[in-house]
């Protein structure tokens, strides 16, 4: 099966509110990152931040095409994935500080946030850990014979991991309801993709499983939408999983405190023109669809959610002692969590 490549969106496919939707939800995704960068410094913040600043549109755009019951697995770069699928800022940024009201009760952190209630199975701090977990509710999802999808995040460096292989085998072979998103960011960690895979387009590897791939804009959100769409509606009619790769960049080190040697300023620069925000912004502006004064309100707005998440995080408590074994062992009554 050969790749292919999505075209480019048409603004004309979506409604006003839809588009203002997209925007709103990117520049979020954004602004939490970088708030929660700054609280870090601030000290409200322990331990590592892997930021997804500049792969917003990935995120929207490919948690865009799910319904509310289709899941999602996510990576050490996850906040953007959980934000995309629903997830409430208060809570990320409490579990981000370590807080008994986080989605966790403050003891999964940046690496670990999961709400079944959303269908995130979780993020991961291991590299390419999500695919097998993705692949598990698929097949429960097939057995099921429920029409529902399951949606893997991984980045470019999890495709060379065994996890992603033994997943898309078995994705291939049995057909699973699976999509494979990979946000190919150029680096893994901070090794350049063409340092470590002999392709400069990873979705070739599907072909040795039997589905098909398929190249997208991974800045342009509605393009990412779209190519999302038609992998999800190809998994609900039993045709078997896609692999998607989203061409993307993150502006950000691989962790905060990246000295980022491994890329030069004309790479970061090149890349900044193709903002996925600040482009669709623009693109808003120039089709009528918004004015300047109503996508500023939207950014106002967006501020004082952000401050109200800080501010509940600050003001929530630390998780006690006693709480140290809830949450560990999961459901032994025979009970589902997705």
């Amino acid at each position: 099966m050969a790749i292919t490549h999505q075209p480019p969106s048409q603004l004309a496919n979506y409604t006003t509110e839809q588009l203002l939707g997209f925007f709103r939800r990117m520049l979020i995704i954004r602004q939490f990152e970088l708030r929660a960068i700054n609280e870090r410094r601030n000290g409200l913040i322990p331990g590592f931040i892997h930021s997804c600043v500049g792969q917003e549109a990935t995120a929207v755009g490919a948690c865009a095409a799910l319904n509310a019951d289709d899941v999602i697995t996510s990576t050490h770069r996850g906040h953007g994935h959980l934000l995309a699928k629903g997830g409430e800022p208060k809570l990320m940024m409490a579990e981000l500080a370590a807080r008994s009201t986080g989605y966790c009760g403050g003891k999964g952190g940046s690496l670990h946030m999961t709400d079944f209630d959303l269908g995130i199975l979780g993020a991961n701090g291991i590299v390419a850990g999500g695919i097998p977990m993705a692949s598990g509710a698929a097949l429960a999802f097939k057995m099921r014979g429920e029409s529902r999808v399951a949606l893997a995040f991984f980045g470019d460096g999890a495709v060379n991991e065994g996890a992603f292989h033994e997943a898309a085998n078995l994705a291939g072979l049995w057909k699973l309801p699976m999509i494979f998103f990979c946000e190919n960011n150029l680096y893994g960690e901070g090794t350049p993709q063409n340092k470590q895979a002999p392709v400069a387009d990873l979705s070739i590897r599907a072909e040795g499983y039997a589905f098909p791939g398929v190249i997208v804009d991974g800045n342009d959100v509605l393009a990412v939408l779209e190519a999302t769409q038609a992998a999800v509606d190809r998994a609900r009619a039993g045709q078997g999983p896609t692999f998607v790769e989203g061409k993307t960049y993150r502006y950000r080190g691989h962790y905060e405190g990246d000295p980022m040697v491994y890329r030069t300023k004309e790479e970061m620069a090149e890349w900044r023109q193709r903002d996925p925000i600040s482009t669709f912004r623009q693109r808003l502006l120039d089709a009528g669809l918004a004015a300047e004064a109503e996508l500023a309100e939207i950014e106002a707005g967006v501020q004082a959610e952000l401050d109200a998440a800080v501010e509940f995080a600050a003001n929530s408590p630390q998780p006690q002692p006693e709480s140290a074994l809830e949450g560990v062992y999961g459901d032994t009554h025979g009970g589902r969590v997705f």
